[in-house]
């Protein structure tokens, strides 16, 4: 069973982290943006067998899931991955921007390829490769370090940058970044889908048949003519 540990970074209540009121007069927060994206993970996730999906935050957004809390679950659990998802900031209005992936500083080869892996997916999907000079970037993030697994974390855009803002607003990028984490996962973790349900019983077709026949000797020669074609016929011919 492979098993995968994820979340959207902080909470609906987090103070400033929200789009530039500049650029988005709903202000939309962080949250919503991180939880859109984990949310189509998962979902996406339960067409494939053999996969395990533990959410680290609240679903809801309601309540603040601190960073031990979450990295202890995913250590118990014994996730095989983490990725946090989350949106940036830090333009202030400029034109710059694009997706980053972090991992901490000290990491194995295997990290390093997923940190890679998850970018260029993203990028493939969404197109939104930015000016940053080191989009596959290294930090000693709390999540980062003390996960016992592979863990890295997902910037999908800045939320004060004119030219991140409209793309990552909309549903559609949403969608392209979840089917890129996803795409990645299934490829690195030789994820099958689950084979469609089979139909194991017979079709059966019914023919309803209202109206008058005229007679009843014609009605019931139409009757013979359907159930000769092989349909199954409840129709009561009644004699006038």
């Amino acid at each position: 069973m492979v098993k995968i540990a994820g979340g959207a970074g902080h909470y609906l209540d987090t103070p400033g982290k929200r789009c530039s009121k500049s650029l988005d007069k709903n202000e939309t927060r962080e949250w919503f943006l991180n939880d859109r994206i984990v949310t189509k993970i998962e979902k996406m996730l339960k067409d494939y067998e053999g996969v395990e999906f533990l959410r680290l935050d609240d679903p809801t957004g309601k309540k603040d899931i601190g960073l031990r809390e979450r990295t202890d679950k995913a250590n118990a659990w014994g996730a095989d991955i983490l990725i946090s998802n989350h949106h940036n900031a830090g333009i202030n209005g400029g034109s710059g921007g694009g997706v980053s992936v972090y991992r901490h500083p000290v990491t194995p080869q295997k990290t390093k390829d997923y940190q890679k892996g998850i970018y260029d997916k993203i990028i493939k999907y969404t197109g939104l490769k930015g000016n940053r000079s080191n989009p596959l970037a290294t930090s000693n993030l709390f999540m980062l370090r003390e996960s016992n697994m592979s863990a890295v974390l997902v910037e999908n855009g800045f939320m004060d940058s004119k030219k991140d803002v409209p793309i990552i607003l909309t549903e559609e990028f949403a969608l392209s970044s979840a089917k890129a984490q996803v795409e990645f996962l299934v490829e690195t973790f030789d994820l099958k889908k689950k084979p469609e349900p089979q139909n194991t019983s017979p079709d059966v077709f019914y023919r309803v048949v209202t109206g008058s026949f005229g007679d009843r000797q014609n009605a019931l020669g139409r009757v013979a003519k359907l159930e000769k074609a092989g349909f199954d016929s409840f129709i009561t011919v009644y004699k006038k």
